[in-house]
């Protein structure tokens, strides 16, 4: 396999696994060996390891001495971390973006949070909710003029779903958003800034709050602890 090739097969495998890890099919602490990665995802060593670089940086996963590679868990200050980081920096992104951002756009994004995929699995199902509502927040951002700001919020996004799909796919329930998207959109529509800024910092207080209560009853059922600590804890 020549370097491109290499590259690229290293480039999917990245997606791949990236996607289990955010999704929790793989699990928050787990130690994963190399041999089972490539069997698991059929690729060669050489790919794997451009992938497990790329996600050591992101910190993903950490590199294990003698036993492999650690899936970053996920730790109470994590979850604190994320959304307060969110509620600071999403309103700003959202009032920033009053004037600019594509209101069509924003009702076909809107429509595709609400579809119902019966068929899938529920695991698949907030998988699909999940990237259709990070589609609609980063569009928001993507309009706000700042790069800097979307590119943060699109990793806080990701991070994001990894307390979803660990609280919500214990407990067997979709994620609901209620009415905020469309409220949004309305306040968009009006120009009206200060109302787009309030509803942002409101929707994500109120996902806040019910992301928690689902990854606390998943706690209790699953009988698991989320480390207190910060990421420094398993490093």
């Amino acid at each position: 396999m020549n370097d491109d090739a290499a590259l690229s097969s290293g480039d999917d495998a990245y997606q791949r696994i990236r996607r289990d890890v955010i999704s929790c099919r793989l699990a928050p602490g787990a130690i994963v060996t190399e041999p089972a990665l490539m069997a698991a995802y059929d690729i060669r060593k050489t790919s794997l390891r451009i992938a497990l670089t790329r996600l050591a940086q992101e910190g993903f996963v950490r590199s294990r001495p003698r036993k492999g590679y650690q899936i970053a868990p996920i730790t109470l200050r994590d979850v604190e971390e994320v959304f307060t980081v969110r509620a600071q920096l999403e309103p700003l992104a959202a009032r920033l973006a009053v004037g600019r951002v594509d209101l069509a756009l924003l009702r076909q994004l809107e429509a595709a949070c609400r579809v119902q995929h019966p068929v899938l699995h529920l695991n698949d199902q907030i998988d699909v909710f999940m990237d259709a509502n990070k589609a609609f927040h980063l569009a928001i951002a993507a309009a706000c003029g700042n790069a800097r700001l979307h590119h943060a919020l699109a990793g806080l996004m990701d991070e994001m779903s990894r307390l979803v799909a660990l609280g919500f796919g214990v407990q067997k329930t979709k994620p609901e958003i209620k009415h905020d998207h469309n409220a949004m959109i309305a306040a968009f529509e009006e120009g009206d800034a200060r109302r787009v800024e309030l509803i942002a910092r409101r929707h994500i207080e109120t996902f806040q709050a019910m992301t928690l209560e689902k990854l606390y009853a998943s706690l209790a059922e699953t009988g698991a602890a989320i480390p207190v600590t910060g990421p420094g804890s398993w490093r």
